[in-house]
C-alpha cells in the first residue's frame, strides 16, 4: 500500500508564506500541499476492496464541443456543457491506486467545481469561512500555485451569526459552479452578484497569477440587501446569482436562487433579465445548440434569447414536486442539472421530487413537438419512502445514471458508522423512443457526490461510505461497470467527517486521476501500476 505522507512545512515556513501570498494581488507563491489528516479508525478497514478492472471504452460519441468552453470533459462541474458527467479520459482502473490530499482550511475548504486548463492545471473553488478561493494547483502534488480569494457568502455570516450552519450547505451561491472558456478563463458569480471572467498566467519570474479580466456588475438587475459584517439585519431582498453557463453564441447566461433568468453579452456589456416569478432555482443548467435547459423548484424550461439578448421561453413542463423538502435534497424540487443526451441529441432528462418514489423524466426537447407528446418516460426509483437525488444524471447514448441520496443532509448527518440506504440505477430510453427500461440497480451507497463516468474504459466512478458496526466513518472511491452494474474495485481515501465529500463532485483528470472535493479540502486518487 503507498504511504499517503509528504513531508510538512514548519510552522514558521507556513507563517511566511501567508504573509507573502496576503502582499500579492490575485496571485500566491508555490505552496506545498499539507495531507487532510484521518480520524480514528484507519487502521481497522479495509484499503482496497475488489480487484482492478480492464478499460472497455464505450461506443458512441459524446456531446457536441461548446464553441465557447474548454474541451469536454474539464469545462466544468458537469463536465460538458450538455451536463452529461462524462469524460472522454480515463479514470483509475484500481492497480495499485495511491491516495493523496490537500487541506485547504482549518476547517472547511471543500472544492467543489474542479477544471484542467491546456496544461493540465487543476483550477478549482474551495470554500472557506473567510471566502471562497479561486486555486490553481499543481494535479500531481496538489501544490497550490496561485490563489485569488472571492467575497465572503451572506449564507457564511448568517450560519456564524445565527448559529445555523444548514445555511451554508444549502447554498449553491457564489461561485460553486463556474465554467472554464475556450481561452482557459474562469467565468463565475461571486457572492456580490457580479459575473467575473478570470485568467491566469506566469509573471516573468515564473509565479502564477490570477488577473480579473473582466466584471460585469448585474446589481441593477438582481435585488442584492444581502447579510453582511456591516449589515447584519438587512431589510430588503437577498438574491444570490447561481450558477453561470455560455449559449453557442457567446452570450453568458446566469440564473438566481429566486427565480431570475439573465444574459450578458460579453462584447457590449448589455445585461437583460426575466423572471420565474414564485420558482426557485438551485441547481445550474445545460446548453446545446437548440437552446438553454433550466429546471426550477416546479418545472422544466427551454429557454432561448430574443434579438435583444433577453431569455424567452420557449417550453414549459411542470413535474410532481411532491409535498416537501426530502432529507437529501435542498430544496422542495427536483435536484438535478438538466442532461441533454441521446443518440441522436434530442432528449432531456431531470428528475421529480415525487412523496413516494422520485421518478427520472425524459423529454423531447424539441420546439415544435404537439401537446402531451413531449414526455417520453417517467421511471419511479429506489425504494418507496427512500428515494431522492440532489445530483445530476449521467448520460451516454441513449442511457443515463441516477444515484440515490436520500438520508445526507451535511457531513454530521453520517457519522458514527452510519451511512444512506444508497443505490444506482441505469436506464435506457428504447431505440423507437416509445419509453424507457431500468438496466440495472446497485447497492453502492455513493451520500452526495456528483458521480462520474470514463467513456475511456467504461467506468462509473462514485465516492461511497459503509455503515460499520464499530462506528468507523471511512470513505471510498469505487469504480462500478456501466454496462452490468457490478462493483469494480474500492479503494480507501481518509476517516472521518473532513472525508466526507458534501455534494462536490468527482472529476476525472486528463492524466487519469479521479480528484474528489471533500469538507476540508480535496482527495486525489491515481494508479501506480
Amino acid at each position: 500500500m503507498t504511504s499517503r505522507t509528504r513531508p510538512r512545512r514548519g510552522r514558521a515556513a507556513a507563517v511566511a508564506a501567508a504573509l507573502a501570498a496576503a502582499l500579492l494581488v490575485g496571485s500566491a507563491p508555490v505552496a506545498q500541499a499539507e495531507e487532510i489528516p484521518l480520524a480514528l479508525g484507519h487502521r481497522l478497514v479495509e484499503h482496497y476492496l475488489g480487484a482492478p478492472g480492464t478499460a472497455t471504452p464505450l461506443p458512441g460519441a459524446g456531446p457536441a464541443q461548446h464553441p465557447y468552453l474548454a474541451p469536454n470533459g474539464r469545462s466544468g462541474m458537469h463536465a460538458d456543457a450538455a451536463g452529461s458527467g462524462t469524460h472522454p479520459h480515463p479514470g483509475p482502473l484500481g492497480r495499485e491506486p495511491e491516495v493523496t490530499s490537500e487541506k485547504i482550511a482549518p476547517v472547511g475548504g471543500e472544492c467543489a467545481t474542479a477544471t484542467f486548463d491546456a496544461g493540465g492545471r487543476l483550477l478549482t473553488v474551495c470554500g472557506t469561512f473567510s471566502g471562497f478561493l479561486l486555486k490553481l494547483l499543481d494535479p500531481r502534488t496538489l501544490d497550490t500555485l496561485a490563489e485569488y480569494k472571492l467575497p465572503q457568502r451572506s449564507s457564511t455570516v448568517e450560519a456564524i451569526t445565527r448559529l445555523d450552519f444548514e445555511k451554508i450547505f444549502k447554498d449553491t451561491s457564489g461561485g460553486a459552479y463556474f465554467y472554464l472558456d475556450d481561452r482557459d478563463r474562469v467565468v463565475l458569480a461571486d457572492s456580490r452578484q457580479h459575473v467575473l471572467r478570470i485568467s491566469h498566467g506566469q509573471n516573468a519570474d515564473g509565479r502564477w497569477e490570477f488577473e480579473v479580466e473582466d466584471d460585469w456588475d448585474l446589481t441593477s438587475l438582481v435585488p442584492h440587501d444581502c447579510v453582511t459584517w456591516t449589515n447584519l439585519f438587512p431589510s430588503g431582498v437577498c438574491d444570490p446569482v447561481t450558477s453561470v453557463m455560455p449559449d453557442w453564441d457567446g452570450r453568458i447566461w446566469w440564473v438566481t436562487r429566486l427565480g431570475r433568468v439573465g444574459t450578458v453579452d460579453p462584447d457590449t456589456g448589455a445585461l437583460r433579465v426575466t423572471r420565474l416569478e414564485g420558482e426557485e432555482i438551485q441547481n445550474s443548467f445545460s446548453v446545446a445548440e437548440d437552446g438553454v435547459s433550466i429546471v426550477t423548484d416546479h418545472a422544466l424550461y427551454s429557454f432561448r434569447a430574443g434579438t435583444d439578448g433577453t431569455p424567452r421561453v420557449v417550453w414549459r413542463e411542470a413535474y410532481d414536486r411532491g409535498t416537501g423538502t426530502k432529507p437529501g435534497s435542498v430544496n422542495q424540487g427536483s435536484g438535478t442539472t438538466p442532461d441533454l443526451f441521446g443518440r441522436r441529441d434530442e432528449y432531456v432528462a431531470i428528475t421529480d421530487n415525487a412523496d413516494d418514489r422520485m421518478n427520472v423524466l425524459v423529454y423531447r426537447r424539441a420546439a415544435d413537438v404537439p401537446a402531451g407528446e413531449r414526455l417520453v418516460c417517467k421511471v419511479p426509483v429506489f425504494r418507496s419512502g427512500a428515494s431522492t437525488t440532489d445530483n445530476s444524471l449521467i448520460s451516454w447514448g441513449d442511457s443515463l445514471v441516477v444515484e440515490n441520496n436520500y438520508g445526507y443532509e451535511n457531513p454530521s448527518s453520517l457519522g458514527f458508522g452510519r451511512s444512506v440506504v444508497g443505490g444506482a440505477t441505469r436506464i435506457v430510453v428504447r431505440a423507437d423512443g416509445s419509453g424507457c427500461d431500468t438496466v440495472w440497480e446497485s447497492d453502492v451507497r455513493s451520500p452526495s457526490t456528483v458521480p462520474k463516468l470514463s467513456t475511456a474504459n467504461g467506468l462509473l466512478y462514485f465516492y461511497e461510505k459503509r455503515p460499520h458496526a464499530l462506528g468507523i466513518d471511512a470513505w471510498y472511491l469505487t469504480a462500478v461497470d456501466f454496462r452490468t452494474g457490478a462493483r469494480v474495485f474500492s479503494r480507501f481515501t481518509g476517516t472521518g467527517l473532513a472525508y466526507d465529500n458534501n455534494w462536490a463532485p468527482i472529476t476525472l483528470g486528463p492524466d487519469g486521476t479521479a480528484y474528489v472535493g471533500v469538507f476540508n479540502g480535496i482527495v486525489a486518487v491515481r494508479d501506480t501500476a
